[in-house]
């Protein structure tokens, strides 16, 4: 393998090959200290061994810094160095794997692709191992996730989808994900892992560190997304400190997708982190979770691309009303603050939301926000579009639905019943008849007197419509015939006006 390397790289220069070999020989043949030998091999004494080291580090040193490789050989397996000498090879491999390659051409640089990759798998399995870490470590460590992780995502690799409707683009994967899967891993365990000190990491994995790692939500890859779900959890429940700031960074995020660009990849995940969060908060609710979601989470329902990450939002909201039952009638508020008026696709979703949320309302929350609420079910018993119909039909089927509009039937009967006899006499879709005349039926086993008032009432209505009709009609001739009147300026005269006196 090492022929292999030898035969793909250029020689040093003769004068660099006789200090790296006298080097090497003076360490073999004097047995002495070792720090300043970049090739420690087990094989000392080996001339084979003593040639292939020395070519191994020509090879090195022409890629990686020459800081990487001072001090203890980086590839060299954690297995065969002692205990003491562990935390050096650590950060040694920690330098080799800070090196980031470019891999919009696969055949560049592939065997030094593949030591970096080798020495990320070895770091992940010692880490694994559950280490001591000392701050050293913690801190290369912090630098070597930096390097390879943080990075600006070029304008043409953003997606656009955000300002578009709900179905997902062609996913966009990065071509360097061989090794960014690794450092995911790596920075997954190192978080997770019970021996380090939450105090001691607190200095590297701070404010800054959040907001990059925020920032990379925005990939275009999923795969990388999933794993910045997972670490965020990790940092989020490791790290208490941080907690406060992480939840406004991540309402930053939504206020600039809710109020400017209308873009970003990673909402969703985002709001299934929150979800796990919001699931754990204790109770009472402090008044800045109700904050949240007040101005960060139902505003998210007015975006176009909302029915990207409508099921993670639906779980978030009903999630804070199962917590405290009393949001459940500002959540229905909000929801018919932002509710499509002229797209039906996104009304069948918030329909959907609008039975999630109510299977968790008590009657008396109901009571707040009824009028409004089921005059807007109304209008969509009437949709000529057949899905939301058919949705908002649907509605009648739940159990906990129609118990309290059993309790609230003189608010809400009247209502709805006007509605459902327009769509059983002129509605063209049969499925939307068959579901009306059933809910009809429901709502007579329900109250007969009151449901044939509402019907009497409906065709007093009509009898008037003409009369009324003819009105509006008399009163518009009137205006027109009063603003023909008023003969108009032609475009060049010029007009005096006279300015009023004060009195």
């Amino acid at each position: 393998m090492w022929k292999q390397f030898v035969s793909k790289l250029q020689r040093k220069s003769s004068k660099s090959e006789a200090t790296s070999d006298s080097f090497s020989s003076s360490n073999s043949n004097g047995g002495g200290a070792n720090f300043g030998n970049p090739i420690q091999s087990s094989s000392i004494g080996n001339p084979a061994s003593s040639k292939s080291a020395a070519a191994v580090k020509r090879m090195t040193s022409s890629v990686f810094p020459s800081s990487v490789v001072a001090g203890i050989e980086p590839l060299l397996s954690f297995r065969d160095v002692s205990n003491a000498e562990k935390s050096n090879l650590f950060i040694s491999k920690l330098n080799i794997c800070s090196v980031v390659f470019d891999f919009s051409d696969p055949d560049k640089n592939s065997a030094e692709k593949d030591i970096k990759r080798q020495t990320l798998v070895d770091l992940v399995d010692y880490v694994h191992s559950r280490p001591r870490f000392t701050e050293a470590m913690i801190e290369e460590s912090y630098k070597m996730f930096a390097s390879n992780l943080f990075r600006v995502f070029p304008p043409n690799y953003r997606s656009s989808r955000g300002g578009g409707e709900y179905e997902e683009e062609e996913p966009m994967f990065d071509p360097a994900w061989s090794h960014l899967q690794l450092v995911y891993e790596l920075l997954l365990q190192f978080i997770a892992s019970p021996s380090l000190d939450a105090k001691a990491a607190k200095k590297y994995v701070d404010h800054y560190f959040i907001l990059r790692l925020l920032d990379l939500f925005d990939s275009e890859d999923p795969r990388e997304r999933e794993c910045l779900k997972t670490i965020l959890h990790r940092v989020y429940g490791k790290f208490m400190v941080h907690r406060p700031f992480i939840r406004k960074a991540v309402s930053n995020i939504f206020f600039r997708f809710i109020f400017e660009t209308e873009r970003h990849n990673g909402i969703a995940e985002l709001l299934e982190v929150l979800g796990s969060v919001i699931s754990g908060f204790a109770l009472p609710l402090k008044e800045e979770h109700k904050i949240f979601l007040c101005r960060a989470l139902l505003p998210l329902h007015k975006t176009k691309a909302v029915g990207i990450y409508m099921q993670q939002l639906t779980y978030c909201v009903t999630q804070f009303i199962e917590k405290e039952p009393r949001l459940a009638s500002t959540v229905i508020m909000g929801l018919l603050k932002y509710w499509p008026l002229t797209n039906s696709q996104k009304e069948v979703m918030f329909l959907s939301e609008l039975e999630e949320i109510l299977e968790s309302t008590n009657a008396i929350e109901l009571q707040k926000c009824m009028v409004p609420l089921f005059r807007r079910i109304a209008c969509c018993l009437n949709s000529p579009h057949f899905q939301v119909a058919e949705r908002v039909l649907l509605l009648w089927n739940n159990d906990h639905i129609m118990g309290m509009v059993a309790q609230n039937r003189q608010v809400i009967v009247p209502l709805i019943i006007p509605a459902l006899e327009r769509n059983a006499s002129s509605h063209w879709s049969q499925a939307v008849l068959n579901l009306t005349l059933n809910a009809k039926k429901m709502f007579s086993e329900m109250d007969e007197e009151l449901v044939l008032a509402c019907q009497r009432k409906l065709e007093e209505e009509e009898r008037k419509l003409p009369a009324t009709e003819e009105r509006k009609r008399m009163k518009w001739e009137q205006l027109e015939k009063a603003a023909s009147t008023f003969r108009p300026v032609a475009g060049k005269t010029a007009v005096l006006v006279t300015p009023a006196l004060a009195p």
